[in-house]
């Protein structure tokens, strides 16, 4: 394993990359619901009763026009009520047909839809920390969406309309091959022929300033999210107008690329118009000259003129629906290569769901490296018993959030072992592991929802009452009872209305009520003032009341309590005891505590 998300495709072609394309949407046609085939099904007769009446329309407008073609259109009688009729009601019923067949196909492509956004969100969550951290979220969230969008379009495109445009002109050349001599059929299938290949080509050939807006386009959300989740670090720094600078820049590279696409759109559109326009003036010059000959009547070029416009108005369409086409499997192209990757941390074939006991966790060996020139754990071995409390401390870079992150298998060890309850986590399955633990991190982490919502999220389906509880364990309860609308309350982005002790209080109720029996105390208070800090210590002692708890601190005050403490250097477990043997090692740990204790006198003198 080279320590990536691995794409399980090799590199081929962009017919390849198509073929993947479609494949991915293409089974949402004939979905597996007999509801949503019988809708497909009658969509698909409304689609042919449909071109059925549009080509039958024409012969209405015949008979209306040779009826009122000298010298019968000198008598009242002669006006064709009927055919007027008949053609109003053919024309209203196309498009009857055409609107209900979109209702009912309406569902299957929104389905189809919703089953691909499903897919790739639960793949998201699939693949490993280190591509999350590699990955600007609005440039994902934004490429996730235009392909999303995608998916409904091809659905639709590729059954309701290219089906009708082929089957229309197969009717088409069909009663001009039986009804007329066959250069018109001949003209007009050269004409389509042409504007096919024209219309291809040049997509083809402009398709690659449609990637290249789609990449300014993910820059700008990219750096758009960033600046405005990082809201309060832009004011803090005055960097608004740097902020908008690098914003415009991003505006700035998507308009020359929307400039180049356009000029480009534009010479498609005109070079499809040149090619209809000598296809329409050929057929009609034909029609014209067999008026002349007196081989066909005026109803006959009304005919022949009517067939072409409604042939060439969705030829004309077709071009846009190729141009949409191709443009959509561009965008398709990101999410059916995140789909493509193989997330770096995987289930064992056998593995099976963690069998819990005690809640025993052992490091058994553990050596670790994010990058194999650079090694963070060198041969770490500790064991906590269940129900105790051991505390890992050290310097910054140590390694002591990376033993986190290997114990919730975030990563995989390099070497050595990492058990719980005397079984290798590499052997269970990650989400049966990962519910055993609970953990208070450093940076908590809050939803822009309300209070209880955070909270519940320990536990989804838990009661407002099992809330509360958990709120009261983490003594937050009666701060926000005093909130003018309680639990109900809206935290804000990343809980920006809550106080950093308020936000932490709801990170420990949040674990409380999931009730884990392993308990990872994340730097849990180092982000805080040292009153905030003392006023949580009985907060998090009583969450971690008869779990097995890691503590990982920086603040040693916070571990004096601690069954063991194991003081990590340069990837290395150098010293471990209790608070009193490792002051009275006067080794690294009684340096620190003595620097600190000196820091925290010097700070509480006037």
């Amino acid at each position: 394993m080279d320590g990536r998300e691995r794409d399980r495709t090799h590199p081929g072609s962009r017919a390849d990359l198509t073929r993947r394309l479609v494949q991915l949407v293409l089974p949402h046609l004939w979905p597996r619901e007999p509801g949503l085939r019988l809708m497909v099904v009658a969509a698909a007769a409304c689609m042919v009763a449909g071109k059925l009446v549009t080509v039958a329309t024409p012969f209405a407008l015949k008979g209306v026009v040779d009826a009122l073609a000298p010298p019968d259109a000198v008598r009242p009688e002669a006006i064709p009520l009927a055919l007027l009729l008949a053609y109003g009601a053919a024309r209203l019923s196309s498009t009857l047909f055409n609107e209900l067949r979109d209702s009912l196909f309406a569902r299957v492509a929104e389905r189809g839809g919703r089953i691909v956004a499903r897919r790739t969100y639960e793949h998201l969550f699939a693949l490993s920390l280190r591509w999350h951290l590699e990955r600007r979220t609005g440039e994902v969230a934004r490429s996730i969406s235009r392909g999303l969008q995608a998916v409904g379009f091809m659905l639709h495109t590729a059954l309701f309309t290219m089906g009708p445009v082929v089957l229309e002109l197969l009717l088409v050349s069909g009663v001009l091959v039986w009804n007329y001599p066959p250069s018109f059929a001949l003209v007009t299938l050269a004409t389509v022929a042409v504007y096919a290949v024209f219309t291809i080509v040049t997509t083809d050939w402009r398709n690659r300033f449609r990637r290249e807006m789609n990449e300014k386009d993910n820059e700008i959300s990219a750096r758009a999210v960033d600046g405005l989740i990082n809201y309060e670090i832009v004011k803090a720094f005055a960097n608004e107008a740097y902020e908008t600078r690098r914003l415009d820049g991003a505006l700035a590279a998507y308009e020359d690329a929307a400039v180049k696409a356009q000029a480009s759109l534009s010479f498609l559109n005109a070079g499809q118009a040149a090619i209809i326009a000598v296809g329409v003036t050929i057929v009609m010059a034909l029609a014209a000259r067999g008026v002349v000959a007196g081989e066909l009547t005026v109803g006959d070029v009304v005919l022949v003129n009517a067939f072409l416009l409604q042939l060439y108005l969705p030829l004309n369409f077709l071009g846009v629906l190729y141009r949409e086409l191709r443009q959509s499997l561009t965008d398709l192209e990101h999410v059916g290569a995140l789909l493509e990757l193989r997330p770096e941390i995987e289930d064992a074939p056998d593995a099976r769901p963690l069998r819990l006991s005690e809640g025993t966790v052992e490091f058994r060996g553990v050596r670790f490296a994010y990058d194999p020139r650079r090694p963070v754990l060198e041969d770490v071995s500790f064991r906590i018993p269940a129900g105790r409390k051991v505390a890992i401390v050290g310097a910054s870079g140590a390694g002591k959030s990376t033993i986190v992150r290997l114990l919730f298998r975030f990563f995989d060890v390099t070497g050595g072992a990492i058990l719980v309850d005397g079984q290798d986590i590499r052997g269970v399955t990650q989400s049966s592991l990962r519910s055993a633990i609970g953990l208070v991190p450093q940076d908590t982490v809050l939803f822009n929802d309300t209070i209880a919502a955070n909270i519940g999220y320990g536990r989804p389906g838990a009661t407002r009452a099992e809330i509360e509880a958990a709120a009261k364990v983490a003594q937050i309860h009666d701060f926000v009872t005093s909130l003018p609308e309680g639990y109900d309350t809206l935290v804000g982005e990343r809980g920006l209305k809550l106080s950093g002790g308020e936000k932490q209080r709801v990170a420990i109720a949040r674990v409380v009520l999931k009730n884990p029996p392993i308990l990872v105390l994340d730097e849990a208070t180092s982000a805080l003032d040292s009153l905030t800090e003392r006023s949580l210590q009985a907060a998090l002692a009583e969450a971690a009341r008869g779990r097995t708890t890691l503590v990982i601190a920086h603040r040693l005050s916070t571990v004096v309590d601690a069954d063991e403490i194991l003081v990590l250097d340069g990837g290395r477990i150098v010293e471990r005891g209790t608070h009193e043997q490792l002051l009275a090692r006067r080794g690294l740990y009684a340096a620190l505590w003595t620097r600190q204790h000196e820091r925290a006198l010097a700070e509480a003198t006037p």
